[in-house]
């Protein structure tokens, strides 16, 4: 849901942090706390969190999604209204 319809997003650095946060904020619920060494429970570090998902984070995948749309508008015939926007024809 969280991504709904991101390949038409125009990505500014404001939006990419909150959607950075947001990730980190929903893999932390997945994966839960981490137990110390002395047995105490903790939030787990962004690095820990960097290696479970194997450093893929939201805006690579937005970025591989409008890549992904940008071909299938390109495949598009000239009539279509997409097709216009995105070459720039009127």
């Amino acid at each position: 849901m969280t991504t709904y319809a991101s390949e038409t997003w125009v990505l500014k650095e404001s939006m990419k942090c909150k959607l950075l946060i947001t990730a980190r904020k929903i893999l932390r619920r997945i994966f839960g706390p981490t137990k110390d060494r002395d047995g105490t429970w903790g939030i787990k570090t962004n690095d820990e969190l960097n290696n479970l998902i194997r450093n893929k984070n939201i805006t690579n995948y937005i970025k591989v999604q409008r890549f992904g749309w940008f071909g299938h508008a390109h495949q598009m015939t000239n009539y279509r209204m997409v097709k216009k926007n995105t070459s720039g024809d009127r």
